[in-house]
């Protein structure tokens, strides 16, 4: 019986990576881009023991490499900001934009 090359998850979980990636995506898409990278190894190692497209494992592997990058970017820069700015700073920032977002609901009503 023959294993199937079916990219779908690793697509699912490169999508889910890039789409949270200010909320830890990376954790999504290295998963992802390890599966795929293994899969593709297998299928060329043994070929005759898998059936489905080689090419678009290839293909949702890239995906998942791009999605990777930029979540581990986006979380060497969060934590960059975190460790080098005052969280004092970073709660009045916070507190600010909530009460632009309340004016703004109050001018709408």
């Amino acid at each position: 019986m023959k294993k199937q090359l079916n990219p779908t998850l690793v697509y699912v979980l490169s999508i889910l990576g890039f789409v949270c990636c200010c909320l830890g995506g990376a954790f999504l898409s290295v998963p992802a881009y390890f599966i795929a990278a293994n899969k593709v190894k297998d299928a060329q190692l043994n070929p005759e023991d898998y059936e489905g497209d080689l090419q678009a494992m290839k293909t949702a592997k890239t995906v998942a490499l791009i999605s990777a990058i930029i979540g581990v970017l986006v979380l060497i820069r969060i934590i960059y900001v975190l460790s080098t700015n005052d969280w004092d700073e970073l709660q009045k920032v916070w507190e600010d934009a909530m009460e632009q977002a309340r004016q703004q609901q109050e001018a709408q009503n």
